[in-house]
């Protein structure tokens, strides 16, 4: 007589294919996790494309309506800016001195001392900024104060009427203007 010897319950070939199974859906869950979870950070370390943003050009609200030869605020020249999966909107400021339909200045908001933001005082006609008292006239010269240089003027063009402003920041606290 033949002696027999049970299997053991492990060994049982629907088990086999039940933890294989099993340890094949734990591993695919287990993977997209750490892809899911990683995807960010890898997708921040790779430099983003900055196609187009050297010649980008935003505009400018009422430009049309803007009085002449007055220094204007402009509050609402907005883009978009993308870090990985965070899209941001960006509002810049700037000071648009309109000459003409076609022409104008446009002044970064941002002193050249230490990138405070600097005021305009329409009774004395100079910008002002409050932080360390420079003083500029609507020339952008610096005629009072620490600044090391003029205000920082910002490419534009104009298009049917519109005034487009490609916004820059540059470093502060040096002669130079040399962009950040």
């Amino acid at each position: 007589m033949t002696k027999h010897t049970p299997t053991p319950r492990s060994q049982e070939p629907d088990d086999i294919q039940k933890r294989n199974f099993i340890k094949g859906v734990t591993a695919s869950v287990l993977g997209f996790l750490s892809l899911a979870l990683t995807w960010p950070l890898v997708s921040f370390l790779i430099p983003t494309s900055n196609e187009g943003a050297e010649g980008k050009f935003i505009k400018v609200p009422n430009f049309p309506k803007l009085p002449v030869e007055q220094p204007s605020k402009m509050t609402t020249v907005e883009d978009v800016d993308v870090q990985a999966f965070i899209t941001t909107k960006v509002v810049y400021d700037v000071w648009v001195i309109k000459h003409a339909p076609d022409k104008a200045t446009v002044y970064s908001s941002l002193c050249p001392h230490l990138n405070c933001r600097y005021n305009f005082d329409g009774a004395k006609k100079l910008f002002a900024c409050p932080c360390h008292g420079s003083i500029f006239n609507e020339d952008g010269k610096c005629v009072g104060g620490p600044a090391p240089r003029p205000l920082d003027t910002l490419p534009y063009k104009i298009e049917g009427g519109e005034l487009y402003v490609q916004y820059k920041l540059f470093k502060a606290g040096i002669p130079d203007k040399v962009e950040a």
